[in-house]
């Protein structure tokens, strides 16, 4: 009996622990304070972004891959629209810098690329991660291997100036999403 009654105690510290490490973040949750390391290798910071009216932050599991490529390159493509509303744009994976500077430079991204290789940002939004990987892709004529810390899934993020959750999209079309998130802004402006 004492066991039993041990073993429970075990099952429910266990229990309560997991559900502590599982953070979600929703609409009107407000996003801690995050930072990481982006494309050039500079800390990028979400406390200077202060003067912008909307932050994008959108998950993407790993550069230079045809879903990923898509997404961001519309995210280039609606650049000139989004700095017009006031909003920044910024793209997160486990993909290593190295990774980012090629992905950046091979399709001309006008965004930071941020790595989060050990998932932290991740964890702060409740976005899922698994383990991360490696592909092989070229760049400037030469094969290089890009690795990963982890494989997050493709989410997507808009705060508004105060740093609360507006839009959350955990069912990302990676080629629409930049549409869909100038149509979410655009409405929440109209208000």
């Amino acid at each position: 009996m004492k066991n039993l009654l041990n073993l429970i105690v075990i099952l429910a510290i266990s229990i309560s622990g997991f559900a502590q490490d599982k953070i979600e973040l929703n609409l009107g949750d407000t996003v801690p304070e995050f930072s990481g390391l982006s494309d050039n290798g500079e800390t990028w910071n979400s406390t200077n972004n202060a003067k912008t009216s909307f932050l994008v932050v959108y998950f993407y599991p790993a550069a230079m891959t045809g879903g990923c490529t898509k997404q961001a390159c519309a995210y280039r493509d609606d650049k000139a629209s989004f700095d017009k509303m006031g909003v920044t744009v910024i793209g997160v994976s486990g993909d290593e810098i190295d990774n980012l500077k090629h992905f950046k430079e091979s399709y001309q991204l006008n965004f930071p690329l941020l790595s989060d290789a050990k998932g932290t940002i991740a964890k702060i939004f409740g976005v899922p991660t698994k383990a991360g990987g490696s592909i092989t892709r070229e760049f400037n004529g030469e094969n290089f291997l890009l690795k990963r810390g982890i494989t997050a899934s493709r989410w997507t993020f808009v705060l508004d100036k105060n740093k609360k959750i507006i839009y959350k999209n955990a069912d990302v079309n990676a080629a629409e999403d930049s549409k869909k998130v100038k149509e979410v802004i655009k409405n929440y402006t109209n208000y």
